[in-house]
């Protein structure tokens, strides 16, 4: 089913806000060079399950295992310097800094076990937007402008996986197939992608597999092409 040798364990994985339990026993696995798409409704649970992944909610019970190492009790700065990038919905790049100045922010060292280091050129060919822009404040982009920003900042950090929260809400159609070309050279790269997405053109044009979680529970897994033939699927779990 995979394609190569999981990068990514999630196994039973329980995480909650305070008293509010939102996850429950939900696993995943994520191949080397694999696009998985988390798919599910509005609070279905798919952000909460990237942040307690990275360490931002609180997992309370369940595994977690990147790149071989236990990373559930790691803060989220130890799980980004194992190699998990992460780009959150709400962008967080640096406004008052130019595109080149975030892109610098994120650097890090080439991982010798990751795919190729990424530099600003490199990502300026899959962003030719940004290329043109470099030397401009990013408070000064459109919101599809910094989404790119946001990702190539991640992948300056030179990740071998990510993992990209709705990185096409709100943008523009001509906007999200320059992203579906992005994510497929990210895939191309050796990158494994965890992709939380509501936009099932978006996650059809990219995701090899796909994982459906409802009210915090992974209710279907499989191939992204099973998805797109099952009409009934897709209106249980997703409304479409």
């Amino acid at each position: 089913m995979q394609q190569g040798t999981s990068i990514l364990e999630v196994e039973g994985l329980n995480a909650a806000y305070g008293r509010a339990q939102i996850l429950f026993g939900v696993s995943l696995r994520l191949a080397r060079g694999e696009i998985l798409a988390l798919m599910g409704r509005n609070g279905a649970g798919k952000s909460t399950t990237l942040k307690a992944i990275m360490g931002l909610v609180p997992a309370t019970g369940g595994s977690l295992r990147f790149a071989g190492h236990d990373i559930r009790h790691l803060p989220t700065y130890r799980i980004a310097r194992l190699g998990l990038g992460y780009v959150p919905e709400d962008r967080r790049i640096f406004t008052e800094l130019t595109v080149f100045e975030n892109l610098e922010v994120g650097r890090k060292a080439e991982r010798p076990a990751g795919p190729a280091g990424w530099t600003p050129e490199r990502l300026f060919s899959i962003f030719p937007n940004l290329a043109d822009m470099r030397g401009r404040q990013a408070s000064q982009m459109s919101g599809g402008e910094q989404q790119m920003l946001s990702i190539a900042r991640t992948l300056m950090g030179n990740p071998q996986a990510i993992l990209l929260d709705e990185p096409t809400e709100g943008l523009a159609p001509v906007i999200v197939e320059e992203m579906v070309a992005a994510v497929a050279r990210m895939k191309r790269e050796g990158l494994a992608v965890l992709l939380s997405e509501q936009n099932a053109a978006f996650a059809a044009a990219v995701a090899d597999r796909v994982a459906i979680i409802a009210k915090g529970v992974v209710r279907h897994e499989g191939p992204m092409a099973d998805l797109s033939r099952d009409a009934a699927l897709r209106e249980a779990y997703l409304g479409l």
